[in-house]
């Protein structure tokens, strides 16, 4: 039982959690993903009111770790339903139900695609969403970028890190974001600019070498062939919001965005909404991390009345004690240690990190992250193998039984894999993470070998999930194995699945597809 529910991780899920938290109320913030949202795809935050310069990752952490230090609690689970009509609320995760008195749903926007032909075709084949994800395939190329927003702006700047050259495409006269910005990108020796355009169509063949596009106001069409090179287009053309989960309970604009009046309340009684999931002129952290500071002080009234009526006060664990109060680390700082250690001991067995090695930098490098990990619980070994193995370095995770569990990682897990390795290990030594009996049922009728493999960046934001799916998968059904590859260490995948987007999934080694997927996705992908 919880006096509120934040779903989101976000800076607006952030902020009312801090804030709620700090008011001593008893508040979870769900997130499906990985904590901080998009901003964290941000490489460069220099408009944050305070903050100098930093990066959308630092950012958000800083914020997360604000929220736990006033009590906050975070899960990682999917929302999957909620139930609002009476006093007591009701959501629905992947992991269980949570009761609560009110809900805020902070769970913002996603990127929008444009519909030109090829766009669908050639996604993780050329067309591209993120660059901080994916820029660095285009190392040397040209690219194209779609969009004359902040973000088309901003990205196309960090893009020439890689490209050879940027060309924007602006469907309008001008930019329509901060003239600072805009001029950034317009002064850039290797940016051009075109306006009143748009593209048509893509296509290639191993990748992208051909984009049509078209002047909206003269009618004259360009066609650019780069021959037996690629090139990449990314797309930043605003953003589409998620609230496929209110769709029929709330009010939403014609543009699928929430309503709600000045307080961030909704059309529904205990549900609230904060951050770019809302209608507003302006999408930013500023005023993310504002809707959410607004909508947490109207729900600790909400949840003062209703304690008051229903005689119900959530109880605020108390924080859990470290397991090892000596451990150390010269890689995990205290608060890191402080969550593994609530993994640990919700592990139900020990298990063994296996390690494969050669003579790299990258080796010793994994060597001494895997034993670092494994001294800060018994529940963790590590053992050295001499068996042969494809793609060194690799750890993979064993019982104690010598029985390998179906997961692996190529590389060092460390990034945005972190989390998903830690998870991975959580589901490997037990029931794990609770899912559906309906999907269990699914996972449980694989009766074929199914060989996995992820190919990952992790600087990624929409790798994780696809990556703790598919390892979820393995660990509750034999057939299925989940091998997860830092694509940056391993040219050869790279070069034989044309992968130039990530997350790239290969089934058996023959079926690839790009693009983050729920567990419910995957299963019916793989049957």
């Amino acid at each position: 039982m919880y006096d509120i529910v934040v779903i989101g991780g976000g800076p607006a899920g952030l902020t009312a959690a801090i804030y709620l938290a700090r008011a001593k109320y008893r508040v979870i913030v769900v997130e499906k993903e990985h904590f901080g949202g998009q901003i964290t795809i941000t490489n460069e935050v220099v408009n944050y009111p305070a903050v100098a310069k930093t990066s959308g990752t630092e950012l958000t952490e800083t914020m997360r770790l604000q929220a736990e230090s006033f009590g906050a609690e975070f899960l990682l689970a999917e929302v999957t339903g909620l139930e609002l009509d009476n006093d007591i609320k009701s959501v629905y995760t992947s992991r269980g139900e949570l009761k609560c008195f009110g809900v805020l749903l902070a769970t913002g926007a996603h990127p929008r695609q444009i519909g030109f032909e090829g766009e669908a075709e050639f996604r993780g084949r050329g067309v591209a969403y993120c660059a901080t994800c994916d820029g660095e395939f285009f190392t040397g190329k040209d690219v194209f970028v779609i969009g004359g927003g902040f973000a088309a702006a901003e990205e196309s700047v960090f893009l020439t890190k890689y490209a050879k050259h940027v060309t924007i495409l602006i469907r309008g006269d001008d930019f329509s974001c901060a003239k600072s910005t805009a001029d950034a990108a317009k002064n850039h020796e290797k940016i051009s600019v075109i306006t009143n355009t748009e593209a048509q169509k893509v296509s290639g063949e191993n990748g992208l070498n051909y984009i049509r596009y078209k002047n909206i106001k003269t009618g004259e069409v360009t066609e650019y062939n780069s021959g037996s090179d690629t090139f990449g287009v990314f797309v930043f053309a605003g953003y589409e919001p998620a609230t496929e989960l209110v769709k029929n309970l709330a009010e939403l604009n014609e543009q699928g965005y929430i309503i709600t009046d000045r307080s961030q309340k909704t059309s529904v009684d205990g549900l609230y909404a904060a951050g770019d999931v809302c209608v507003k002129p302006l999408r930013q952290v500023v005023t993310a991390v504002g809707d959410g500071a607004l909508a947490a002080t109207e729900l600790e009234r909400l949840a003062a009345a209703m304690q008051k009526k229903t005689g119900i006060i959530p109880e605020i664990p108390k924080k859990q004690t470290v397991l090892q109060d000596n451990a150390s680390s010269d890689i995990f700082t205290p608060e890191m240690i402080s969550q593994l250690n609530t993994v640990f001991e919700k592990m139900e067995s020990s298990l063994v990190l296996k390690l494969y090695l050669d003579d790299t930098q990258l080796s010793n490098e994994l060597k001494r992250y895997m034993t670092e990990l494994a001294d800060l619980t018994e529940k963790l070994t590590v053992s050295i193998s001499d068996e042969q193995a494809e793609h060194k370095p690799c750890v993979k995770i064993y019982n104690t039984d010598d029985k390998w569990t179906g997961l692996a990682f190529h590389g060092v897990p460390s990034g945005h894999e972190f989390t998903s390795f830690v998870l991975g290990l959580y589901n490997a030594s037990g029931k794990g993470q609770a899912v559906d009996i309906e999907v269990l049922n699914k996972i449980q009728s694989i009766d074929k070998t199914i060989s996995l493999k992820i190919l990952v960046s992790l600087s990624c934001t929409m790798c994780p999930e696809l990556v703790t799916s598919a390892q979820k998968i393995a660990t509750l059904n034999s057939n299925v194995t989940a091998e997860i590859y830092d694509i940056n260490h391993f040219a050869d995948l790279k070069e034989r699945y044309n992968v130039m987007s990530v997350p790239c999934l290969i089934i058996n080694d023959t079926d690839v597809s790009f693009g983050k997927k729920n567990i419910s996705q995957l299963i019916d992908k793989i049957i």
